[in-house]
């Protein structure tokens, strides 16, 4: 089962990075409804970090979710009322990639956390219509990311992959593509919501329509 991924939407705590390449920050964020409709509840995390800490494993820290691209380690990872905050190490003398990183934070090229999870138990929440809560998450990894343009071309065989076979993406799968071919954050949530009433089949949206906007994007 491939991970899931959401980003926390808060920039990293710069000021705490030192030439040791200690980093700390919020890699997820509680009771606030994302562009998926969804919401990290307190506790969320407890079980996956309590199985960590008796397994003496450490949350892997990952570059943009590449597992191929491991660049350090979570020292410290526990529940806050805010969220779940983080401490790690960039391993900056031992790998290029973290030096890179080190470097790239230090300038505020990249500056967000993104947690890398799979889904254990959700419930409707029965306060807000559509919203779905995350009670229970399986913590993989949290990763050091930026979603800095990537180019024409990168965004346009992204597009591609979507629409091939005239298959309406979900809004999570859209927007996650339209992150991973280089839209900022905030861009890719106001193109999905745009385009949402269209992916989700809504009875004023035809999905004619909704293939037509994804066919605008592809130029």
């Amino acid at each position: 089962m491939k991970l899931q991924t959401k980003n926390a939407g808060l920039a990293l705590d710069i000021k705490a990075i030192g030439e040791d390449g200690v980093i700390e920050g919020y890699a997820s964020v509680f009771n606030v409804v994302d562009s998926y409709n969804e919401m990290v509840a307190p506790g969320a995390f407890k079980a996956s970090l309590a199985t960590a800490k008796r397994e003496k494993r450490l949350i892997k820290m990952l570059y943009q979710h590449d597992s191929w691209q491991p660049i350090g380690v979570w020292d410290e990872a526990a529940e806050d009322d805010k969220g779940l905050r983080v401490k790690g190490r960039l391993l900056k003398d031992v790998s290029p990639k973290a030096a890179e990183a080190f470097g790239l934070i230090k300038e505020g090229a990249l500056d967000e956390l993104s947690i890398g999870y799979r889904t254990i138990e959700t419930t409707p929440d029965r306060q807000q219509d559509g919203v779905t809560i995350l009670k229970k998450l399986d913590l993989r990894e949290v990763s050091v990311v930026t979603f800095g343009a990537l180019g024409r071309a990168a965004r346009v065989e992204t597009v591609k992959s979507l629409v091939d076979g005239d298959r309406l993406p979900t809004v999570r799968e859209f927007e996650e593509h339209l992150r991973e071919a280089g839209f900022s954050r905030r861009l890719a949530e106001a193109i999905s919501a745009k385009a949402a009433p269209h992916l989700r089949g809504e009875p004023e949206a035809k999905a004619d329509d909704a293939l037509d906007f994804l066919r605008a994007l592809r130029g």
